[in-house]
């Protein structure tokens, strides 16, 4: 029996995740652009968002694959790529089965690899070309095309990841995308570049496939306040209004006694907290928007709830609903509050609030 007597929820609009899909697709019309979906779809889903892309993307990319099993079990039967590769050599098995395919980034994989000759998915090889996290240097990509079968080269995409795309004038972007076009020209191989600030930022980087992330949701993965295209927050978090009271002059609210009373006040009980993913540490005067209104949080995030400031907001009821953020109230702009980014904010929505998916 489903019963939700707490109001809370993440409500999920399938519509403007496709049309975002569809805007960012249309800037790149000669790539395929493959939907990211892991870490649960940046805490939208990944098993609803999955299905509800199916018909539009080539492919979707996950993390590792214990994130693609789940979208298989689910019954998801596009290819999935897997974007930290093979944690250990049994991968290789279940890629063969599920038509996974394998981002390879270090010496110990491809060993994996030449024990499975019979690994015949398309096979993605992670060069470092400045971000240092993951990937074989540009200088060592010769060795080890050296030891791929000719049929696993037919299937090869090199791939690399930019640090800085959303910093428009970092001269480290233009160096990264000539690096990797030179080597993807030099062993005629295809080549995958673009995350989401790539394709919005950098048309030069557009290749045979891009990796959309972040924007698909419609979060802005650029500062650029202009962007090129209209982008539609697909999440919208909310809660209820579960108390009211006033405070005197010098009145302290929440643990800690954080924050006090300048004047008369009214503050708000809102049923979210860190429980929920509301992060702890979010500041007092991070916003809130309540009927057609900002009011700012007053005093610490609690595990359950948090306390605004409504003083200055007419006709506040128990009962009216609060959105922490989505379509009134952008998510970068509360991440900003926050000393965080959109991306932390979204993927950290806690299992316990339910999503709620519509089509609007």
């Amino acid at each position: 029996m489903t019963h939700r007597s707490r109001k809370t929820q993440a409500i999920i609009n399938l519509s403007a995740l496709k049309n975002n899909y569809n805007q960012i697709a249309s800037l790149a019309p000669q790539s395929k652009t493959i939907a990211v979906i892991k870490a649960n779809a940046y805490g939208h889903g990944a098993i609803e968002i999955a299905k509800s892309l199916n018909s539009l993307v080539p492919a979707f990319a996950v993390a590792f694959i214990d994130e693609a099993i789940v979208l298989r079990n689910a019954g998801i039967t596009l290819p999935i790529l897997i974007l930290e590769g093979p944690l250990d050599k049994e991968d290789f098995t279940l890629a063969t089965q599920h038509d996974f395919w394998l981002m390879l980034h270090n010496n110990e994989q491809i060993s994996w690899l030449t024990q499975h000759p019979n690994y015949k998915e398309k096979l993605w090889l992670k060069i470092d070309t400045g971000m240092n996290r993951l990937g074989f240097t540009p200088k060592h990509a010769k060795k080890i095309l050296a030891k791929l079968t000719n049929e696993q080269k037919k299937h090869l995409v090199i791939c690399s990841h930019f640090s800085s795309a959303d910093e428009l004038d970092n001269p480290k972007t233009p160096a990264q995308i000539v690096c990797l076009k030179t080597l993807s020209e030099k062993y005629s191989c295809q080549l995958s570049l673009s995350n989401s600030a790539g394709i919005i930022n950098w048309p030069q980087s557009h290749a045979d496939f891009n990796r959309l992330g972040l924007a698909l949701y419609g979060a802005n993965p650029t500062p650029i306040k202009n962007m090129p295209m209209k982008l539609t927050p697909a999440m919208t978090l909310q809660s209820t209004i579960i108390a009211l009271r006033k405070l005197k002059l010098g009145d302290s609210v929440g643990y800690g006694e954080a924050w006090r009373a300048k004047q008369a006040s009214v503050i708000a009980t809102i049923a979210i907290g860190y429980a929920d993913g509301y992060p702890r540490n979010s500041p007092a005067g991070t916003p809130v928007f309540i009927n057609n209104q900002l009011a700012p949080l007053a005093g610490r995030v609690s595990m359950d709830m948090i306390t605004v400031d409504v003083t200055n907001i007419a006709n506040v009821s128990v009962g009216d609903v609060v959105e922490l953020w989505g379509e009134n109230l952008s998510v970068e702009v509360v991440a900003e509050h926050m000393n965080t980014i959109n991306y932390e904010l979204l993927t950290r929505v806690s299992a316990r609030v339910p999503k709620v998916y519509i089509n609007k």
